[in-house]
């Protein structure tokens, strides 16, 4: 169930819609925004009425459909609705609409809507893996969010007819805790546009067998929220991500693994041209020597012991070999006594640039919906995060990555 907000400061959102077949997807975006109080104004393009009616919309929203320029003049709405909004979300985003809001057309209610905008907008583009690899629509895309705009990466997965690939409009639950991020920062800055950022995230699972692991307690929030938050500030985002259960942000690429090893090579492959890495990820220090090949019984013997190895230390390697002038490499401590001591000890032994300390266990940060940390820094600076969201402390460790990237 969304948390209602209080009417008098519900934000106004205008929800854009492309002529593309994933428009049927934005009805249950609409309805997610508006049983969370926000106000929605829904702007499709004449093309979009083809997917959807106007009907469907009105009814959705609560509100009547603005469709043309020539409607209502004495209100001016190729102006006025554009001037009111908080945030403009687009969805579907289709290749014509992202040329045309890139070569600032104004040609129909829409695009005059985002030509007068000056609150956060963000584009979900939605088409053939044909089109979105285009030259043309990458140009498109980078104009975009050289402006500030937010451009989110389409996902993978089943498209129009029998075709599969990358296009597809995210489930609209992700896109709207995808609005819900970007208005949560406001009318502050997209401070991360045009840069390219890695963020690990779960507990790793280190097989003993094909039925039975060993983990840990991870559950892989706090590297999710450090996702969403880049991905409201304008970043493109890399999700490496061991096994959680969670509803990966839209617009991240995902990158699924299971244990320490993948893990390392999926992050040192991805990270070839990132401004920053962040290793929020629990990664197991030690997995078993050898994996039995079928199920270990019970024998009545007493279990065999199980020879443990160390895991490649992927944190010290980012740290260690950087492949792009002027990367920034976070890494995460999770400890349970002597928190400052132990993590100071772990900045200077990994190399890294901030480390993110917070002390777990008795209900604290593991599973759960907050969490609290020091953020150390190489140079020797120190950064205290009170209890809070996770999304609060994701913001601080950007806020303090932003600060130490060369400008561009």
């Amino acid at each position: 169930m969304n948390t209602p907000i209080d009417d008098g400061a519900a934000p106004e959102v205008v929800l854009g819609v492309g002529a593309g077949i994933a428009a049927y997807k934005a009805c249950e975006l609409l309805r997610r925004f508006t049983e969370s109080g926000h106000k929605v104004q829904v702007v499709p393009t004449a093309e979009a009425l083809r997917f959807v009616g106007e009907p469907t919309w009105a009814a959705l929203s609560g509100r009547p459909v603005a469709t043309g320029v020539w409607d209502a003049v004495h209100e001016v709405p190729h102006v006025r609705i554009g001037q009111r909004a908080d945030l403009v979300f687009v969805a579907p985003a289709t290749a014509d609409l992202l040329a045309r809001a890139a070569n600032g057309l104004a040609g129909d209610l829409l695009t005059n809507t985002l030509l007068t905008a000056r609150c956060p907008v963000v584009f979900a583009p939605a088409m053939h893996t044909e089109m979105w690899e285009h030259p043309a629509t990458r140009a498109n895309v980078a104009t975009l969010r050289e402006r500030g705009a937010i451009v989110l990466e389409p996902a993978e997965g089943r498209l129009t007819g029998a075709d599969t690939g990358k296009g597809r409009l995210p489930d609209p639950e992700a896109l709207f805790e995808a609005g819900r991020a970007v208005l949560r920062r406001g009318s502050l800055p997209a401070d991360l546009a045009g840069r390219r950022v890695v963020v690990s995230a779960g507990g790793t699972r280190e097989a003993i067998d094909p039925v039975r692991y060993l983990g840990n307690r991870s559950s892989g929030r706090q590297g999710y929220a450090l996702a969403a938050t880049a991905l409201a500030r304008g970043a493109r985002v890399t999700l490496v991500t061991a096994a959680t259960g969670l509803t990966a942000p839209a617009g991240a690429d995902v990158l699924p693994v299971e244990s320490a090893v993948q893990m390392r090579e999926a992050v040192l492959e991805a990270r070839r041209d990132a401004d920053a890495v962040v290793m929020a990820a629990a990664v197991a220090d030690f997995r078993p020597a050898e994996q039995a090949p079928g199920k270990i019984k019970k024998t009545g013997a007493g279990p065999k012991p199980i020879e443990l190895v160390e895991n490649p230390d992927i944190l010290a390697e980012l740290a260690r070999e950087r492949t792009a002038a002027g990367q920034v490499v976070v890494g995460f401590a999770a400890e349970t006594d002597d928190v400052l001591a132990n993590g100071r000890a772990k900045l200077a032994r990994k190399g890294c640039d901030l480390l993110v300390v917070n002390q777990v266990g008795d209900g604290r940060a593991f599973g759960t919906e907050d969490n609290q940390a020091v953020i150390l820094g190489a140079d020797g600076g120190s950064a205290e995060v009170p209890h809070g969201p996770k999304s609060a402390l994701a913001d601080r460790v950007w806020d303090l990555v932003r600060d130490r990237l060369p400008r561009v």
